[in-house]
């Protein structure tokens, strides 16, 4: 009885708590952001013109006009010329690096150009692997790491977070049909999440 009462208190959370968690960060963005722009906004309107939201709705503003003026080469270049000054800080030059290339992660950009979930041929032994390719351009890593047949791929460890990065020769790499999301979630769970089917399972007809 007991078994069965804790059995489905720990369904109802793994499956309750992922929506609570996204649903909170949601709502921490939108409040942080109505905090920090809405009170500059009262701060520069008079009271009577403020409705609460417009906080948001011009930190969505600015966030799309950023992302729109990036599009520019010499926007590019300005950004980052400036930029260089949080790698030359003490304590910035050490924080800044690795928070950019977080977010550079998720960037559509970067995405679109370097994202690819692909399968790695441990030697002769056939074992394959999952990992993602992170860098395919041999002039944008270091010089004695460089090698024009093979590619920089990221191996997750399951249970963890963490993993190793690899050069890794081309023929070793076969590209697989998966999404980021999907291929991480599949690795960090040691495939017990499964992957979600490209196609509709077959209509059972009674006999």
């Amino acid at each position: 009885m007991f078994g069965f009462i804790s059995k489905n208190i720990i369904t109802g959370l793994v499956t309750i708590l992922p929506v609570v968690l996204t649903l909170y960060l949601l709502y921490w963005f939108a409040v942080s952001v109505e905090s920090i722009l809405g009170g500059l906004i009262q701060a520069l309107l008079p009271g009577e013109w403020y409705w609460p939201g417009m906080g948001l709705a011009a930190g969505l503003l600015v966030f799309f006009t950023a992302g729109l003026m990036m599009n520019a080469y010499l926007v590019q270049r300005l950004f980052a010329k400036s930029e260089q000054v949080f790698y030359h800080m003490p304590l910035a030059r050490t924080l800044y690096p690795a928070l950019r290339d977080f977010f550079d992660y998720f960037s559509p950009t970067t995405r679109k150009e370097f994202e690819q979930v692909v399968a790695v041929t441990l030697g002769e032994t056939g074992m394959q692997v999952i990992g993602f390719v992170t860098q395919p351009l041999p002039e944008r890593m270091p010089e004695s790491f460089r090698d024009e047949d093979s590619v920089l791929v990221y191996l997750p460890l399951s249970y963890m977070i963490g993993g190793y990065a690899v050069l890794i020769p081309r023929s070793a790499v076969r590209p697989l049909d998966m999404k980021i999301e999907e291929a991480m979630r599949f690795s960090l769970t040691a495939g017990m999440a499964g992957t979600t089917s490209k196609t509709s399972p077959p209509d059972h007809k009674d006999d």
